[in-house]
């Protein structure tokens, strides 16, 4: 079940009902599996419940590191370093952002590569580098196609190099 509605067209952050997410984690808070983990992690962060969050990231690493697989790694990785976007820590979320994604790519893992470069340029999207978000967002986008993804998932990104575009011609203009 998705608790995602849409996206917010000015931060391209998650639109949840609160209520539900809420719920969903009373629901779960007890499940030690790494997906409750990651689930657990995700629904803090857009609870606004960043320092719970980040605990639990780093928990659920660590579980992916000697429990999981490479792909499970990389996912906790990638869900990490979002928590530090939204802390604020952009340099620290890039950095990780762009090895998973580096190393999705190595492994032909086309769907957690497409992943982290989304993620990847919400991060630059956050921090104003505009550039490196279209970058990050066209080549999402071109992963994304060549995995055969579902429109939907297109549309998400379009949206987001959209506003980027956006974003970076008032940059230009004002600057």
């Amino acid at each position: 079940m998705s608790f995602i509605r849409g996206y917010d067209q000015e931060n391209l952050r998650e639109l949840v009902d609160l209520s539900e997410c809420a719920m969903r984690l009373e629901e779960i808070e007890g499940q030690r599996s790494l997906p409750a983990l990651l689930e657990r992690v995700w629904l803090l962060k857009v609870l606004g419940r960043l320092d719970e969050a980040l605990t639990l990231a780093d928990e659920a690493v660590r579980q992916a590191r000697m429990a999981g697989t490479r792909k499970d790694l990389l996912r906790a990785r990638v869900l990490h370093a979002t928590i530090q976007q939204y802390r604020g820590q952009h340099a620290a979320a890039d950095q990780e952002l762009a090895m998973c994604a580096e190393e999705a790519e190595g492994q032909g893992w086309i769907s957690i590569a497409a992943f982290a470069h989304q993620h990847h340029g919400k991060n630059a999207f956050d921090a104003e580098d505009y550039d490196t978000a279209r970058e990050s967002f066209k080549r999402s986008l071109f992963l994304r196609r060549e995995a055969g993804a579902a429109d939907s998932d297109l549309e998400t990104v379009l949206l987001a190099i959209d506003a980027t575009e956006r974003r970076r011609t008032s940059q230009l203009v004002a600057g």
